[in-house]
């Protein structure tokens, strides 16, 4: 369920239509054509892929490593227990 619910929210998340500029940015392009103002916002979204791509391979590679300890429903952990338990006495 966890991980539907982060499907949808990246496809939401990623079908918004983003400004990939600050105001500086913004400023430069609307002053330009067209033409100069989206190959711009290009540049600036192909400058934030690698970050972006980075936390997400980092971010996978903390989950997998974080599901390497758990036990599955099928799957079982015995404890090995002593034959005869030694009683501790914390007052001898």
């Amino acid at each position: 369920m966890k991980r539907l619910a982060a499907i949808v929210t990246l496809a939401a998340g990623l079908a918004l239509p983003a400004g990939a500029q600050c105001v500086m940015c913004y400023r430069t392009a609307h002053a330009q054509n067209n033409a100069r103002a989206q190959v711009l916002d290009m540049g600036i979204v192909i400058l934030g892929a690698p970050p972006f791509l980075i936390l997400a391979g980092f971010i996978a590679f903390v989950f997998s490593k974080d599901k390497v300890g758990q036990v599955g429903s099928g799957d079982s952990l015995e404890i090995p227990t002593p034959e005869d338990p030694v009683e501790i006495n914390p007052h001898s």
